[in-house]
């Protein structure tokens, strides 16, 4: 196969952009494009771009450029996903060599747009960013909307996002909320499951949304009983992305009912202070949190529960940073995300400005973190001399290295095993050490069955 068939892919950001990567990259292949892994090797460059925040902009842009400045006469340079969805026009100018713009509402448009440019007949780039939204579950050309790494896959059961939060630029790059057809979501689940997948990552911008532009109420709760009816071989099931304020009592019913289901939650609550959650539009009723957490708990003795919050958001002052300190102390999350305000233009908090200086934000971030430090510390010294389930991810040097069902990819700690072990099973560990993210172990050649 020549290089005129082969393309080069590189996915910036989240697990949601790489599940968009993937489709992609699917149908290309259906097309008789043949992925590559060196940029060398292919004659189609795509980088899938990131537009979040001002840091994955920044790694978005460089990027581009590196592929732009080194690309060869007959290879086609294309800026898809995030930040061309927003920026466009904008974004040639910073990068010029771009040959082909594609946003992330028209992603199965790919296959299109690349033979558009190869018969192209004028140099200049083509843009494909039209308006229509409303693409979710309805125009998706039979691409799978997943992305499988190792024993793991993620699942993106919707777009975009209604909320309003006053930061977030995602609305206006990705539009409201779409939920997918639930008829597609099973049997991909069921095709995963056909695969050998071990552990099953629902995502969106908001998975507890699932459902509501369906007038489906509860649709996440009854979304999961239909997954875990579909597809019961698959062990683990992981939820990420929910929403202040819409983790029901179905749903904790339903997370709790099910052992497929593990007993972990993903809820970004940004800040502890009520004032800061009412700038940054955000759900403020902070008892509410505290009476969900206590419900949630009580349910699942086990859960794990990860949250991520954003210091230096603008007018925040140090009593107010002081109420995110004590927030997070004495609701002792097991996993904990930091993040500096980062200043985005057509957002709502664009009129405050980003008025708190940069090296107060990082001090803030610091200490929050050094406290979760301890609090992780000592979360993960209560395991010490129980028995967990791990799934093997990687081993070397007389060691293996995997995740328990409180770890999500990516994104949390790891457990340490003594030994070789089969890669891609769920293995019996016996914790026998703790450290602030990770648990070290041996296999428990006497466990039977994992009970959390």
């Amino acid at each position: 196969m020549s290089k005129r068939d082969n393309f080069y892919l590189l996915s910036l950001g989240c697990a949601k952009n790489t599940v968009d990567s993937e489709s992609m990259a699917e149908l290309l292949g259906g097309a008789g494009y043949a992925g590559v892994a060196e940029p060398n090797e292919a004659r189609v460059l795509i980088v899938n771009t990131c537009g979040f925040i001002g840091p994955a902009k920044k790694e978005s842009v460089e990027a581009l450029r590196e592929l732009a400045e080194g690309k060869r006469a007959d290879q086609y340079l294309i800026a898809a996903g995030c930040l061309s969805q927003r920026y466009g026009a904008q974004l040639l100018q910073q990068v010029p060599g771009i040959d082909g713009i594609i946003g992330t509402r028209r992603w199965m448009d790919i296959v299109d747009l690349v033979e558009n440019i190869r018969d192209r007949k004028h140099p200049e780039p083509i843009y494909h960013l039209p308006d229509e939204v409303l693409t979710v579950g309805q125009d998706e050309q039979g691409a799978m909307r997943t992305a499988i790494q190792g024993s793991s896959a993620y699942l993106k059961i919707a777009d975009g996002c209604r909320r309003p939060c006053a930061f977030c630029a995602i609305p206006l790059i990705k539009g409201t909320h779409v939920s997918r057809e639930p008829e597609l979501i099973l049997a991909e689940a069921q095709r995963l499951q056909s695969a050998g997948i071990q552990e099953l990552v629902l995502i969106s911008q908001d998975t507890t949304d699932y459902g509501h532009d369906r007038g489906i109420k509860n649709g996440l709760a009854q979304l999961l009983d239909q997954i875990v009816a579909a597809a019961p071989e698959i062990p683990w099931i992981r939820i990420m992305y929910a929403y202040p304020g819409y983790v029901t009592d179905q749903l904790i019913e339903t997370m709790a009912r099910h052992d497929q289901i593990l007993p972990y939650l993903d809820m970004p609550l940004q800040h502890g202070n009520r004032d800061v959650l009412l700038r940054m539009k955000r759900p403020a009723k902070i008892e509410w949190v505290y009476e969900t957490v206590s419900k949630i708990r009580a349910a699942m003795p086990d859960l794990a529960i990860r949250s991520t919050f954003i210091v230096g958001y603008p007018g925040e002052t140090e009593a107010e940073f002081q109420d995110l300190l004590d927030f997070t102390a004495e609701l002792e999350f097991d996993r904990l995300g930091a993040f500096t305000f980062s200043f985005e233009p057509g957002t709502t908090s664009e009129p405050l400005g980003d008025p708190v200086p940069e090296e107060i934000k990082e001090e803030r971030r610091n200490r929050l973190m050094e406290q979760q430090q301890q609090i992780s510390l000592q979360k993960n010294q209560t395991f010490v001399g129980r028995t967990l389930d791990v799934l093997v991810e990687g081993e070397g040097d007389g060691l293996s290295v995997g995740r328990a069902y409180r770890d999500a990819p990516e994104i949390d700690g790891m457990v340490i095993v003594e030994g070789m072990l089969p890669i891609g099973e769920l293995v019996p560990v016996r914790i026998t050490g703790a450290m602030a993210y990770d648990l070290v172990g041996t296999v428990d050649i006497n466990a039977t069955k994992i009970v959390l």
